[in-house]
């Protein structure tokens, strides 16, 4: 129970009691797509109720619930999405591409990112909510913070000085990776049933691509790739859930 009262603390900034170290946090990740699930399922229910119940259209509820997301989180993923485009759109060496990736500052990569990346959300959850789809919303934070599991049993932590993604790393283990896929897949299948494996695969395809990035560019992640990653994943998720229910 302490490991996912951590991991909640962790990934949003609801006001819980619970005093955490960073070998805590990394103990606690087996726990972040049953975090991220609350959040989508908490993110259905208030487009819900704005589309069915006030009768507000569906563009202007992606965006109160974008943008409701990115508050309940302290905008951490959209960060670490910023640091690393800025990173890998911008740096030459590995050396360099960490420096950037350091600095507080957003370049136009990361502008430019962060753009497109919500901008897909945005889209794609006002899609879903015209097709009653809201099942997708509840998944999409799950898988997408399961990739900081898959990220962390396959790549090193890149940095020499050390931050928090490293305690992730450090405290990986296959039962956490196991408990993590197994969290994501079961709610994947409650909710999506059939359609469940396009969206794993989905996701699975998402945090390849981005570790493989990662690996060739600065041989290994940190806390902003993870960042990076849930992102990504999310709008993937999101739009995949557009394609499925288009074909219907």
């Amino acid at each position: 129970m302490r490991a996912l009262l951590v991991a909640t603390a962790f990934l949003t900034r609801v006001p819980i009691a619970v005093t955490a170290r960073a070998v805590d946090v990394g103990s606690a990740a087996r726990w972040f797509p049953l975090v991220g699930a609350v959040l989508g399922a908490v993110g259905a229910l208030v487009a819900w109720t704005l589309t069915a119940v006030l009768g507000s259209p569906a563009a202007l509820t992606a965006t109160l619930v974008i943008g409701l997301e990115a508050w309940v989180t302290g905008a951490i993923h959209l960060d670490g999405l910023a640091d690393t485009a800025d990173g890998f759109g911008g740096g030459r060496s590995r050396e360099d591409i960490l420096r950037i990736m350091r600095d507080p500052r957003i370049g136009s990569y990361g502008a430019i990112a962060l753009v497109l990346v919500i901008g897909m959300k945005l889209t794609a959850l006002a899609a879903l909510l015209d097709r009653g789809a809201l099942q997708f919303v509840v998944v999409a934070p799950a898988a997408s913070r399961w990739t900081i599991s898959a990220l962390a049993a396959w790549l090193p932590y890149a940095r020499a000085d050390g931050g928090l993604g490293e305690a992730v790393i450090d405290r990986r283990t296959t039962s956490s990776l196991i408990a993590a896929t197994a969290i994501t897949v079961a709610i994947a299948i409650a909710a999506l049933r059939v359609e469940a494996l396009f969206v794993l695969a989905t996701a699975v395809v998402t945090v390849v691509w981005i570790g493989r990035a990662a690996r060739r560019r600065i041989d290994g992640v940190t806390g902003d790739v993870f960042g990076a990653s849930v992102e990504l994943t999310e709008a993937s998720v999101l739009v995949c859930g557009v394609w499925l229910t288009g074909r219907t």
